[in-house]
């Protein structure tokens, strides 16, 4: 792999709904408080309605002199997608699916050459003065968790029968590439993987992260250090103690936020972040300006895939999801 030049600013990209505000901006306060690099914030939301929602929350966000935000609806890049993705049907229709997929399109339509691209979700939070991680000249950097979250499993099946390689553990809260984008190679990907087929599928949002992972597989790259750019898990133990009424913004109090860069606060403890900040439990006020190592990506092989989905198969058929629901008491 080979490392970039350091950035003076960074480039940032977040697709962002008010409706994700409650949220989101706390930890968006958390980032132009602790980076210390310039960053440059593009935030892009849906409709026009959206754009002045968001320009009206941000205007009192500590941007100071080193920060810089822009704000675009999805039909202020019409026609950059237009002149970028004319003749690419496949990457159209996937632009007009699941807003969360236009983390893979619409950055490329604001950048040029090979323009830095940090896409974050607007599920983080960031508890120490923190430098990012040096993006790649060629290559990807992702998160990095434990379990397998790629789904619908369709769609897993299709890649794998088809001799698609995946990425392994990959997390899409934070993703770090360039624009020099082979336009021709992603939307062969995308009729491949027959995205155009599961616009309204359950788990639609998450078939990004199957793009993300073929990315990766295709390009190189690796993870993010994980013990910087950490991923909140549903593990057995939180399972247990949310089916106990734990509230969910206690059990961050087990995090380890005073080595950690960037907090991903997947599925629902992103309804935590609110008490929890206000709380104090989150900030650690550590300063970590070093690089971490990136490890390389490590491929799901098709027998680790069946034999994940044989585990969750017989854990369901057997009542476990039913006793400790995903995503349950908020």
């Amino acid at each position: 792999m080979v490392l970039s030049k350091t950035a003076i600013t960074r480039r940032l990209f977040m697709i962002l709904s008010p409706r994700s505000l409650p949220y989101a901006r706390h930890g968006l306060k958390s980032l132009l408080t602790n980076a210390l690099e310039q960053v440059h914030l593009h935030l892009i939301t849906d409709t026009n309605s959206d754009k002045q929602l968001l320009i009206e929350e941000t205007a009192s966000y500590p941007f100071a002199s080193r920060h810089r935000c822009d704000i675009f609806a999805k039909a202020d890049l019409d026609d950059h997608e237009s002149t970028t993705l004319g003749r690419y049907p496949n990457l159209r229709l996937f632009r007009g699916g699941h807003p969360c997929w236009r983390k893979i399109t619409d950055p490329p339509l604001l950048s040029c050459e090979d323009d830095e691209m940090v896409v974050l979700d607007p599920d983080l939070y960031f508890p120490n003065k923190f430098s990012f991680e040096t993006t790649l000249d060629q290559g990807l950097l992702l998160m990095w968790q434990r379990p397998n979250c790629l789904l619908p499993a369709e769609i897993v099946n299709t890649a794998i029968r088809r001799r698609i390689a995946l990425a392994h553990h990959v997390d899409i809260g934070v993703a770090h590439w360039r624009s020099q984008i082979d336009f021709d190679w992603l939307e062969w990907l995308l009729d491949q993987l027959g995205v155009k087929d599961h616009p309204n599928a359950r788990f639609s949002m998450h078939i990004e992260a199957i793009v993300w992972a073929a990315i990766a597989m295709r390009i190189g790259g690796g993870y993010l250090p994980p013990e910087h750019w950490h991923c909140w898990r549903r593990s057995q133990g939180v399972r247990l103690l949310r089916k106990l009424r734990v509230p969910g913004p206690q059990l961050f109090r087990r995090e380890p936020f005073s080595t950690i860069k960037c907090f991903h606060a997947g599925g629902e403890a992103k309804y935590w972040l609110e008490e929890a900040t206000n709380r104090g439990w989150l900030d650690s006020e550590k300063v970590m300006d070093g690089p971490g190592t990136v490890s390389p990506f490590v491929e799901l092989t098709p027998g680790t895939y069946r034999r994940d989905q044989a585990v969750k198969s017989w854990l369901r058929r057997f009542g476990y999801y039913s006793l400790f629901p995903s995503g349950a008491l908020h």
